[in-house]
């Protein structure tokens, strides 16, 4: 998944108050997690491998993290990403089976991007599956490709989307249409033609 642009796009209070609520149960949950291991921001930032600045915001709840930073994250804490967004589930076991009804995920926002996490009551998923919402008002930055290991699918189900991928032309993708490649190569996802964009992606890690 993508970084979003630094954006200064207008958001409406109702949707601005419920972001703002998001992030700081995110960033309440990450305290808990190093805390529990009694661990100072800079431990942690040396075990993640990002700044200090970072998840300092992030625990309160300034900023939203993206796919690749919670990764990060996760694995410097030894946790599944799960339990960034709830804090009670279990691990997928063999024989499982588990049904994600309508508005049920958890909702993470930032800038131009939205996403939404299914499943994060299961533990331990091979696949990480996202819906998210691309916003076509938001302009995007191109300083810092993602990246992370493993493998991403991506298919758009509503609007048209551009792909940047690192070293390659950029590929355009109308609703039906999909792309699969190596995450750990530089992307970045964007909206086209005017309009917000729905779409569903798949992370695998290595």
């Amino acid at each position: 998944m993508q970084e979003p642009a630094h954006a200064n796009a207008t958001v409406p209070p109702e949707q601005a108050s419920r972001a703002e609520r998001e992030r700081q149960d995110f960033g309440r949950r990450l305290r808990a997690l190093r805390s529990a291991r009694g661990w100072t921001l800079a431990q942690l930032a040396d075990r993640s491998g990002l700044a200090i600045s970072t998840i300092s915001k992030a625990e309160r709840g300034i900023m939203a993290l993206t796919y690749d930073r919670m990764l990060q994250l996760a694995r410097g804490i030894g946790v599944d990403m799960a339990e960034f967004f709830a804090s009670e589930g279990e691990a997928f076991a063999p024989g499982g089976f588990a049904v994600a009804r309508l508005g049920e995920f958890r909702r993470q926002e930032t800038g131009s991007y939205v996403y939404e996490m299914l499943f994060p009551e299961i533990r331990n998923k091979a696949m990480t599956p996202m819906i998210g919402t691309l916003r076509a008002d938001c302009p995007m930055s191109f300083d810092d490709f993602v990246r992370h290991a493993g493998q991403e699918f991506l298919i758009v189900l509503d609007g048209v989307v551009t792909v940047h991928a690192e070293g390659r032309p950029t590929v355009k993708l109308r609703a039906g249409e999909s792309i699969y490649f190596d995450s750990a190569r530089g992307h970045l996802y964007s909206a086209d033609a005017g309009q917000d964009a729905r779409i569903l992606v798949v992370c695998t890690e290595s």
